[in-house]
Protein backbone atom coordinates (compact mmCIF):
# COMPACT_ATOMS: atom_id res chain seq x y z
CA UNK A 1 0.00 0.00 0.00
CA UNK A 2 1.18 3.12 -0.95
CA UNK A 3 2.07 6.05 1.96
CA UNK A 4 0.52 9.28 1.08
CA UNK A 5 2.50 12.45 1.05
CA UNK A 6 2.81 14.21 4.19
CA UNK A 7 0.95 17.95 3.74
CA UNK A 8 1.92 21.36 5.42
CA UNK A 9 -1.19 21.56 7.42
CA UNK A 10 -2.00 24.94 5.77
CA UNK A 11 -4.45 25.40 2.81
CA UNK A 12 -3.66 28.25 1.08
CA UNK A 13 -7.90 30.73 0.69
CA UNK A 14 -7.52 32.21 -3.31
CA UNK A 15 -9.92 34.53 -1.71
CA UNK A 16 -7.86 35.86 0.40
CA UNK A 17 -5.79 37.33 -2.36
CA UNK A 18 -8.62 38.86 -3.87
CA UNK A 19 -9.30 40.75 -0.88
CA UNK A 20 -6.06 42.43 -1.44
CA UNK A 21 -7.17 43.67 -4.55
CA UNK A 22 -10.89 45.34 -3.91
CA UNK A 23 -12.41 47.19 -1.16
CA UNK A 24 -15.81 44.62 -2.15
CA UNK A 25 -16.91 42.71 0.87
CA UNK A 26 -15.46 39.32 -0.12
CA UNK A 27 -13.84 36.52 2.11
CA UNK A 28 -15.34 38.00 5.29
CA UNK A 29 -15.71 34.33 6.92
CA UNK A 30 -17.89 33.04 9.36
CA UNK A 31 -18.37 32.79 13.07
CA UNK A 32 -21.03 29.71 13.06
CA UNK A 33 -24.10 31.38 10.95
CA UNK A 34 -23.16 34.68 11.51
CA UNK A 35 -20.70 36.89 10.24
CA UNK A 36 -17.32 37.63 12.18
CA UNK A 37 -17.28 39.71 15.21
CA UNK A 38 -15.16 42.51 12.87
CA UNK A 39 -16.69 42.06 10.00
CA UNK A 40 -19.76 42.90 11.48
CA UNK A 41 -18.42 45.62 13.43
CA UNK A 42 -17.07 47.33 9.88
CA UNK A 43 -19.80 46.85 7.81
CA UNK A 44 -21.77 48.70 10.71
CA UNK A 45 -19.09 51.55 10.51
CA UNK A 46 -19.47 52.04 6.67
CA UNK A 47 -23.42 52.32 6.74
CA UNK A 48 -22.88 54.76 9.92
CA UNK A 49 -20.35 56.58 7.40
CA UNK A 50 -22.68 56.40 4.73
CA UNK A 51 -25.75 57.73 7.10
CA UNK A 52 -23.37 60.47 7.64
CA UNK A 53 -22.52 61.84 4.59
CA UNK A 54 -26.48 61.76 3.21
CA UNK A 55 -26.97 64.30 6.42
CA UNK A 56 -24.03 66.57 6.46
CA UNK A 57 -24.07 69.76 5.46
CA UNK A 58 -22.88 71.66 2.68
CA UNK A 59 -19.64 73.88 3.49
CA UNK A 60 -20.47 76.35 0.68
CA UNK A 61 -19.02 79.28 2.86
CA UNK A 62 -15.68 77.15 3.20
CA UNK A 63 -15.98 76.50 -0.82
CA UNK A 64 -16.71 79.79 -1.84
CA UNK A 65 -13.83 80.89 0.42
CA UNK A 66 -11.30 78.33 -1.34
CA UNK A 67 -12.33 79.25 -4.87
CA UNK A 68 -12.03 83.37 -3.74
CA UNK A 69 -8.19 82.36 -2.62
CA UNK A 70 -8.04 80.98 -6.64
CA UNK A 71 -9.79 83.88 -8.22
CA UNK A 72 -12.92 82.06 -9.44
CA UNK A 73 -16.17 84.13 -8.53
CA UNK A 74 -19.28 81.79 -7.04
CA UNK A 75 -22.73 82.32 -6.54
CA UNK A 76 -24.68 80.97 -3.52
CA UNK A 77 -28.00 79.65 -4.82
CA UNK A 78 -31.04 77.37 -3.32
CA UNK A 79 -33.18 74.49 -4.79
CA UNK A 80 -36.73 74.86 -4.44
CA UNK A 81 -36.09 72.07 -1.32
CA UNK A 82 -36.33 74.24 1.40
CA UNK A 83 -34.54 71.91 3.81
CA UNK A 84 -32.88 68.52 4.15
CA UNK A 85 -35.97 66.46 5.17
CA UNK A 86 -37.94 68.08 1.96
CA UNK A 87 -35.11 67.11 -0.23
CA UNK A 88 -34.93 63.84 0.61
CA UNK A 89 -38.73 63.14 0.22
CA UNK A 90 -39.30 65.19 -2.74
CA UNK A 91 -36.68 64.77 -5.49
CA UNK A 92 -38.93 67.31 -8.08
CA UNK A 93 -38.06 69.88 -5.55
CA UNK A 94 -33.81 69.70 -5.36
CA UNK A 95 -34.66 70.11 -9.62
CA UNK A 96 -35.66 73.44 -9.28
CA UNK A 97 -34.59 76.67 -8.16
CA UNK A 98 -36.46 78.34 -5.55
CA UNK A 99 -37.80 81.68 -6.65
CA UNK A 100 -34.87 84.19 -4.89
CA UNK A 101 -32.33 82.20 -6.56
CA UNK A 102 -33.77 82.20 -9.91
CA UNK A 103 -34.02 86.16 -10.13
CA UNK A 104 -30.43 86.05 -8.78
CA UNK A 105 -29.33 84.58 -11.85
CA UNK A 106 -31.45 86.24 -14.07
CA UNK A 107 -30.04 89.59 -12.71
CA UNK A 108 -26.33 88.19 -13.71
CA UNK A 109 -27.18 86.75 -16.54
CA UNK A 110 -28.26 90.62 -17.54
CA UNK A 111 -25.11 92.19 -16.41
CA UNK A 112 -22.99 89.50 -18.70
CA UNK A 113 -25.61 89.50 -21.81
CA UNK A 114 -22.63 87.55 -23.49
CA UNK A 115 -23.54 83.78 -22.13
CA UNK A 116 -20.37 81.08 -21.26
CA UNK A 117 -19.32 77.92 -23.19
CA UNK A 118 -19.85 76.16 -19.59
CA UNK A 119 -22.28 76.80 -16.83
CA UNK A 120 -20.08 75.32 -13.33
CA UNK A 121 -22.31 73.84 -10.91
CA UNK A 122 -21.42 72.62 -7.53
CA UNK A 123 -24.64 71.00 -5.75
CA UNK A 124 -24.46 68.72 -2.57
CA UNK A 125 -26.41 66.13 -3.56
CA UNK A 126 -26.64 63.06 -1.48
CA UNK A 127 -23.12 63.62 -0.21
CA UNK A 128 -22.10 66.95 0.86
CA UNK A 129 -18.36 64.80 1.94
CA UNK A 130 -17.85 64.22 -1.45
CA UNK A 131 -17.78 67.78 -2.82
CA UNK A 132 -16.17 68.96 -0.18
CA UNK A 133 -13.39 66.50 -0.62
CA UNK A 134 -12.91 66.54 -4.58
CA UNK A 135 -14.72 69.45 -6.19
CA UNK A 136 -12.10 71.70 -5.59
CA UNK A 137 -9.32 69.72 -6.57
CA UNK A 138 -11.39 68.63 -9.79
CA UNK A 139 -12.27 72.19 -10.94
CA UNK A 140 -8.54 73.20 -11.13
CA UNK A 141 -7.54 70.12 -13.32
CA UNK A 142 -10.37 71.03 -15.61
CA UNK A 143 -10.02 74.56 -16.04
CA UNK A 144 -6.36 73.39 -16.59
CA UNK A 145 -8.09 72.05 -19.94
CA UNK A 146 -10.54 74.43 -20.42
CA UNK A 147 -8.10 77.59 -19.94
CA UNK A 148 -6.20 75.60 -22.67
CA UNK A 149 -9.03 75.43 -25.03
CA UNK A 150 -10.34 78.83 -24.94
CA UNK A 151 -13.83 78.11 -23.15
CA UNK A 152 -15.20 80.83 -21.42
CA UNK A 153 -16.40 79.65 -17.47
CA UNK A 154 -19.62 80.87 -15.69
CA UNK A 155 -18.84 81.52 -12.42
CA UNK A 156 -19.17 78.60 -9.93
CA UNK A 157 -22.46 78.48 -8.91
CA UNK A 158 -23.02 76.94 -5.42
CA UNK A 159 -26.43 74.78 -5.04
CA UNK A 160 -27.66 73.92 -1.26
CA UNK A 161 -30.07 70.97 -1.72
CA UNK A 162 -29.88 70.57 -5.51
CA UNK A 163 -30.46 67.58 -7.64
CA UNK A 164 -28.68 66.84 -11.11
CA UNK A 165 -31.51 68.78 -13.00
CA UNK A 166 -30.99 71.79 -11.61
CA UNK A 167 -28.13 72.28 -13.73
CA UNK A 168 -30.49 72.91 -16.31
CA UNK A 169 -32.22 75.49 -15.38
CA UNK A 170 -28.71 77.27 -14.44
CA UNK A 171 -26.86 76.70 -17.65
CA UNK A 172 -30.79 77.74 -19.51
CA UNK A 173 -30.89 81.29 -17.64
CA UNK A 174 -26.62 82.20 -17.53
CA UNK A 175 -27.45 81.62 -21.56
CA UNK A 176 -24.48 78.40 -21.28
CA UNK A 177 -24.03 76.27 -24.47
CA UNK A 178 -23.24 73.59 -22.03
CA UNK A 179 -23.43 72.81 -18.15
CA UNK A 180 -21.89 70.75 -15.53
CA UNK A 181 -22.43 70.04 -12.59
CA UNK A 182 -20.56 68.61 -9.80
CA UNK A 183 -22.55 66.37 -7.63
CA UNK A 184 -22.21 64.36 -4.66
CA UNK A 185 -23.20 60.85 -5.03
CA UNK A 186 -25.46 58.97 -3.26
CA UNK A 187 -22.83 56.66 -0.61
CA UNK A 188 -21.99 53.01 -1.15
CA UNK A 189 -20.65 50.90 2.22
CA UNK A 190 -17.47 51.46 0.44
CA UNK A 191 -17.85 54.53 -1.03
CA UNK A 192 -19.39 57.85 0.96
CA UNK A 193 -17.44 60.45 -0.89
CA UNK A 194 -18.00 59.23 -4.37
CA UNK A 195 -18.33 62.55 -7.08
CA UNK A 196 -20.78 62.43 -9.59
CA UNK A 197 -19.84 64.45 -12.53
CA UNK A 198 -23.07 65.25 -15.51
CA UNK A 199 -22.91 67.44 -18.68
CA UNK A 200 -25.85 68.82 -20.70
CA UNK A 201 -25.49 70.38 -24.34
CA UNK A 202 -27.84 72.97 -24.82
CA UNK A 203 -29.17 72.71 -21.14
CA UNK A 204 -32.34 73.72 -20.72
CA UNK A 205 -35.98 72.69 -18.46
CA UNK A 206 -37.55 69.43 -18.82
CA UNK A 207 -34.45 67.25 -20.11
CA UNK A 208 -34.55 64.11 -19.09
CA UNK A 209 -31.41 62.08 -17.92
CA UNK A 210 -31.15 60.94 -22.02
CA UNK A 211 -29.32 64.03 -22.65
CA UNK A 212 -26.89 64.02 -20.27
CA UNK A 213 -23.43 62.07 -19.97
CA UNK A 214 -22.21 60.56 -16.44
CA UNK A 215 -19.09 60.49 -15.71
CA UNK A 216 -19.17 58.98 -12.06
CA UNK A 217 -16.61 57.51 -8.92
CA UNK A 218 -14.59 60.84 -8.87
CA UNK A 219 -12.10 60.22 -5.47
CA UNK A 220 -8.92 59.30 -4.53
CA UNK A 221 -9.76 55.37 -4.50
CA UNK A 222 -11.69 56.00 -7.70
CA UNK A 223 -11.39 57.70 -10.74
CA UNK A 224 -8.72 60.63 -10.71
CA UNK A 225 -9.25 64.10 -11.34
CA UNK A 226 -7.07 64.15 -13.82
CA UNK A 227 -8.98 61.56 -16.04
CA UNK A 228 -12.29 63.09 -14.87
CA UNK A 229 -11.62 66.31 -16.62
CA UNK A 230 -9.70 64.28 -19.12
CA UNK A 231 -12.55 62.53 -20.22
CA UNK A 232 -14.95 65.36 -19.81
CA UNK A 233 -13.20 67.23 -22.07
CA UNK A 234 -13.63 64.89 -24.95
CA UNK A 235 -16.95 65.11 -24.32
CA UNK A 236 -17.37 69.26 -24.18
CA UNK A 237 -15.37 69.06 -28.24
CA UNK A 238 -17.55 66.31 -29.36
CA UNK A 239 -20.68 68.04 -28.40
CA UNK A 240 -19.39 71.52 -29.65
CA UNK A 241 -18.67 69.33 -32.88
CA UNK A 242 -21.88 67.34 -33.16
CA UNK A 243 -24.22 69.47 -31.01
CA UNK A 244 -25.81 66.97 -28.98
CA UNK A 245 -24.92 65.42 -25.23
CA UNK A 246 -26.41 62.06 -23.79
CA UNK A 247 -26.81 58.60 -25.25
CA UNK A 248 -26.17 59.97 -28.63
CA UNK A 249 -22.41 60.79 -27.58
CA UNK A 250 -20.25 58.19 -25.99
CA UNK A 251 -17.15 58.37 -24.25
CA UNK A 252 -14.52 57.14 -26.24
CA UNK A 253 -11.44 59.43 -25.16
CA UNK A 254 -8.33 57.84 -25.54
CA UNK A 255 -6.77 57.32 -22.13
CA UNK A 256 -3.27 58.32 -22.20
CA UNK A 257 -0.36 55.65 -21.53
CA UNK A 258 3.15 56.04 -19.65
CA UNK A 259 4.74 55.60 -23.31
CA UNK A 260 2.77 58.83 -24.54
CA UNK A 261 0.59 56.44 -27.01
CA UNK A 262 -2.92 56.35 -26.33
CA UNK A 263 -4.10 53.26 -25.25
CA UNK A 264 -7.10 52.34 -26.99
CA UNK A 265 -8.10 49.38 -24.72
CA UNK A 266 -9.87 51.19 -21.76
CA UNK A 267 -12.02 53.43 -24.65
CA UNK A 268 -14.69 53.05 -26.88
CA UNK A 269 -17.24 49.90 -27.36
CA UNK A 270 -15.04 46.59 -27.00
CA UNK A 271 -18.15 45.32 -28.77
CA UNK A 272 -17.34 46.45 -31.64
CA UNK A 273 -14.37 45.56 -34.15
CA UNK A 274 -12.08 49.01 -34.81
CA UNK A 275 -9.38 48.77 -37.27
CA UNK A 276 -6.35 50.80 -36.17
CA UNK A 277 -4.41 49.83 -39.54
Amino acid sequence: MKTPRPTSGHTTNPWEELRRLTPARIALGRAGISLPTNAQLNFQYAHAQARDAVHLPFDHAGLAGSLAERGRETLLLHSAAADRDTYLQRPDLGRRLDAASREKLLQHAQANPGGFDLAVVVADGLSALAVQRHSLPFLERMEEQTSAEGWSLSPVVLVQQGRVAVADEVGELLGAKMVVILIGERPGLSSPDSLGLYFTWAPRVGLTDAYRNCISNVRLEGLSYGMAAHRLLYLMREACRRQLSGVNLKDEAEVPSLTGEPDRTLAGNFLLATDHH
